[in-house]
C-alpha cells in the first residue's frame, strides 16, 4: 500500500515522498528507490512505482530538498546543490531503507541526474543493482550536436543568470520543470567535464572524484535513448566511467526499436511504455541480466 514518507537528512533538512510497501513479510523482497531527474517531482514516477510494486518490490519515491514534497515556503536564496541531493538526501533515503527494511536487497532506478546521485551517497555500496535512464551530469559538449547551442543558451546562460538575479530559477512558470535552487543551477551550468569540479563538487571532494562511486559494486544498466539530446553516448559513458568498481552495461534504444516515433529524455517513464520498455528495467532489477528480446543494442 502507498503511504506518505517523511524523514530528515543528516543536516536536518526535511525530505518527503511516498512508500509502497507490501504487508506480509518477505526477507528476499527488494526495495527499489527511484531517484528523480533534476527538478522533476517524484510524483512523475508514480505509475512506474505502481508497476514495480505490482511485480513484487517495495518502492520509495522522494523529492530532493527544494523540490515538490520537499520544497520550503520560499526558494529565494535557499541553499541546495547536486552534492546535497546525492550526498545528503539520497544518503538519507538509503539509510532509511536499510533501517526500515533490514536485510533486504536495495536497488535503485535513477533518471537523468538521479543516476549520478546514486553514486554520491556514502552508503552507495549497499546498492545491489542500479538502472539509469538518460543519466549524465550535463556537460555541454556531450549534448546532441543538433540541439547543443539551443540547450547551452537555455541551461548554461539563461538558467544561471536567473538564479543569480532572483536567488532561484522560476522554471515552472517558464514551462521548463519545477522551480530550482540556485546551487543546483550553478552545478548544472558549470562548463567542466568533471563532476568533482562543479561548484559544489569543489567544496565537497577537494582531493578528487567522489570515493563513493568507486566503492559501489552494483550491477549497473545504463539505458540511453537515441532521441534524447541529454543522454548521448558520450554523456552516458562519461558518467559510467565513475562506476569503476561495477559491472556496467550500456543499452542504447531507438524509438524505431519499439515501433514508435519518439521517446526522448522523459518518455521512458510514461505508462504507454509499460509493455515495451519497462520490462527491461524490471528484469535487470530482478536478475541483473537483460531479458531475451530486449530492444536496442549494447554499446561496447
Amino acid at each position: 500500500m502507498q503511504r506518505p514518507l517523511t524523514l530528515h537528512a543528516r543536516d536536518g533538512a526535511p525530505l518527503r515522498g511516498f512508500v509502497w510497501a507490501h504487508g506480509e513479510p518477505a526477507p528476499d523482497r527488494p526495495v527499489v528507490i527511484v531517484n528523480a531527474a533534476t527538478s522533476v517531482r517524484c510524483r512523475y514516477y508514480t505509475r512506474f512505482a505502481d508497476h514495480l510494486f505490482a511485480h513484487g518490490a517495495d518502492v520509495i519515491l522522494y523529492d530532493y530538498r527544494g523540490i515538490g514534497e520537499s520544497r520550503p515556503a520560499s526558494l529565494r536564496g535557499f541553499d541546495a546543490s547536486w552534492s546535497d541531493w546525492g550526498g545528503l538526501d539520497f544518503e538519507a533515503v538509503l539509510q532509511h531503507a536499510s533501517a526500515a527494511f533490514p536485510g533486504r536487497p536495495i536497488d535503485v532506478v535513477g533518471h537523468s541526474f538521479g543516476g549520478c546521485a546514486a553514486g554520491l551517497a556514502p552508503s552507495a555500496p549497499v546498492i545491489r543493482r542500479l538502472v539509469t535512464v538518460g543519466a549524465q551530469y550535463a556537460y555541454w559538449r556531450d549534448y546532441a550536436p543538433g540541439e547543443r547551442w539551443r540547450m547551452v543558451a537555455k541551461w548554461h546562460v539563461a538558467m544561471p543568470a536567473l538564479a543569480a538575479v532572483l536567488g532561484y530559477v522560476p522554471a515552472k512558470r517558464l514551462g521548463w520543470m519545477e522551480d530550482t535552487p540556485r546551487g543546483v543551477a550553478r552545478d548544472w551550468a558549470a562548463s567542466t567535464p568533471r563532476l568533482e569540479h562543479r561548484p559544489s563538487g569543489r567544496r565537497t571532494w577537494q582531493s578528487g572524484p567522489p570515493p563513493s562511486f568507486a566503492a559501489m559494486k552494483a550491477d549497473v544498466l545504463a539505458i540511453s535513448l537515441t532521441d534524447d539530446p541529454f543522454g548521448t553516448i558520450p554523456a552516458t559513458e562519461r558518467l559510467l566511467g565513475y562506476f569503476g568498481g561495477s559491472r556496467r552495461t550500456h543499452l542504447r534504444i531507438a524509438p524505431a526499436d519499439i515501433g514508435v516515433d519518439t521517446i526522448g529524455h522523459f518518455g521512458f517513464f510514461h505508462s504507454r511504455f509499460e509493455a515495451t520498455l519497462w520490462p527491461t528495467a524490471l528484469a535487470w532489477l530482478q536478475t541483473g541480466c537483460l531479458p531475451a528480446g530486449t530492444p536496442g543494442a549494447t554499446i561496447a
